[in-house]
């Protein structure tokens, strides 16, 4: 009678499980998602970073530079970055949301996530605005496929992210494919 009670069980278990990975599944359009935390907004001061020092990254000259004027200040974009100039250098800088352009960065990547399309390029996000595209951020689960080169792993709270442009992404699985889901984002204050 034990073994009958026991084997019961360990098929409620196995059928529970299968119920749960199928409802997981639907919840999040076939990801297959070990998903942690929600994080929403998260301020600066419990954000750890693996490398403690910020890289700044200058340079002298840019090739094929265009100058886009934005709310009185000179944004210079070259090689698909922006950049500001300072001291005889133009630094490598992310526009803050509210950024406009009217023509988007080469190489961008179309993304739809529930009724909003994204166009993406090194880490920025842009919506249609009008004749112009602007700089926002990306709704909680949005997934890309590829994060820009210089992004930087954090931690927070004992779980690991990886950070770029104060937005912080999840590695998941997408159909077997590795992915970032956009889980958060830091409060620079």
């Amino acid at each position: 009678m034990k073994t009958i009670y026991k084997t019961f069980a360990i098929l409620a278990i196995c059928t529970l499980t299968g119920i749960t990975t199928v409802n997981a599944q639907n919840k999040n359009s076939k990801k297959v998602v070990s998903k942690k935390v929600s994080i929403q907004r998260v301020p600066a001061s419990k954000v750890t970073y693996k490398t403690p020092k910020s890289k700044v990254a200058t340079v002298r000259t840019l090739s094929n530079k265009s100058t886009i004027k934005y709310n009185g200040q000179n944004y210079y974009y070259s090689n698909n970055k922006y950049y500001s100039y300072s001291q005889g250098h133009y630094v490598n800088i992310m526009p803050k949301v509210g950024f406009r352009i009217a023509v988007l960065p080469q190489n961008y990547n179309r993304i739809q996530f529930q009724n909003r399309i994204y166009f993406q390029s090194q880490g920025m996000f842009y919506i249609q605005s009008g004749s112009d595209y602007e700089v926002v951020n990306p709704e909680i689960g949005t997934v890309i496929y590829e994060l820009p080169s210089d992004y930087e792993k954090v931690t927070i709270d004992g779980q690991s992210y990886y950070e770029y442009g104060n937005i912080l992404y999840e590695k998941i699985q997408d159909n077997g494919t590795r992915a970032y889901e956009v889980v958060g984002f830091i409060d620079a204050n």
